[in-house]
């Protein structure tokens, strides 16, 4: 039995969708009912927690307070999803005696990492680049690393640990983006950098669980491959359409025959090499595959990502975006 958190989320949903058509028995929590979810509980709750391992082989552990939480939650709630609740799912798993956890954390982790100064060159983000949260989404998504480190060296639970980019639908939260950008435009050019589709979100999920036991302990950037290079950096960072085209110069014509745009500049770029390498991950879609769907008139997404759609993020429909920003920090984008 698979236990999958977060089953009526965007990555819990499809991971359910997948293990169910390969036969594979699964079971999925949330706070949320869901036709994925069944049993509803916060993983905050240990008897909750403990009742829900029984039986079970291995952890898909999705379930998240992420950014768009950040204005509507407290540093609290989020200690006790992101924290307390990873935890509770580890140490159930240890007494378990579970064979394999996979925890999805995210590339906001990176943070501050990701803010080259004006005149300097976009940065490459790969595994050997120090996180520096800058919210406490990224810090307690950190923390919750650190305790996933700790379960594989102290207890040898086989633990992976994903560092997803974008994969959701929802529009931008920034408004300078929404109001420069469709969302097709701009979700179709983050594929170059920041973005993956969420069927190669949860396929790297389950190569993750495959290869856990070989690896013994890995934390992975998992995201649309990218056509860049190290090279590309400081042109990207001042024309990153002159980028773009070289790389991609029939790009030109498909977007102008929608009127689209492109990235005046890009910050950073996910390094996906790695989890590639070591879980034998292939991830389908990506910026190319993109522009061919494009050619074609087709959806760039993936048919697992159409299936889910968007779900938003709170019960109530904010006026001015998906979500509130805290005005502090809406220049930020994770």
């Amino acid at each position: 039995m698979i236990l999958v958190t977060g089953s009526a989320g965007h990555l819990g949903e499809a991971l359910l969708r997948l293990l169910r058509a390969q036969g594979r028995p699964a079971r999925g929590i949330d706070v949320k009912p869901s036709p994925f979810t069944d049993i509803v509980g916060s993983i905050a709750d240990r008897e909750t927690v403990r009742a829900a391992m029984l039986g079970v082989s291995a952890v898909l552990h999705c379930a998240t307070l992420h950014k768009p939480h950040v204005a509507t939650h407290s540093a609290q709630d989020f200690v006790d999803t992101n924290v307390s609740g990873t935890l509770a799912l580890l140490e159930e798993a240890v007494r378990q005696g579970v064979g394999a956890f996979v925890f999805t954390s995210t590339t906001s982790t990176f943070g501050n990492a990701m803010r080259p100064r004006p005149d300097d060159p976009a940065v490459w983000i790969d595994e050997g680049v120090m996180p520096m949260p800058k919210n406490i989404y990224g810090a307690t998504k950190l923390a919750a690393e650190h305790l996933c480190e700790m379960a594989a060296g102290q207890h040898r639970l086989p633990t992976i640990i994903l560092r997803t980019s974008r994969f959701f639908p929802e529009d931008d939260d920034q408004a300078a983006t929404r109001d420069a950008f469709s969302r097709d435009n701009i979700q179709l050019l983050e594929l170059l950098y920041r973005r993956g589709d969420v069927a190669d979100m949860a396929s790297a999920h389950l190569a993750a669980l495959e290869r856990a036991r070989e690896i013994g302990f890995g934390r992975y950037i998992v995201s649309a491959t990218t056509p860049f290079t190290r090279d590309d950096l400081p042109e990207l960072h001042r024309d990153a359409q002159a980028v773009i085209l070289r790389h991609y110069p029939e790009a030109e014509t498909l977007f102008a025959a929608r009127g689209w745009r492109f990235l005046p500049r890009v910050d950073r770029v996910y390094d996906n090499g790695r989890a590639r390498a070591d879980l034998g991950w292939t991830p389908q879609h990506d910026f190319k595959s993109s522009l061919e769907c494009l050619r074609l008139g087709t959806d760039f997404r993936s048919d697992l990502a159409r299936a889910i759609g968007a779900k938003g993020y709170h019960d109530e429909v904010f006026a001015d975006g998906p979500y509130p920003v805290d005005q502090e920090r809406s220049h930020e984008r994770c």
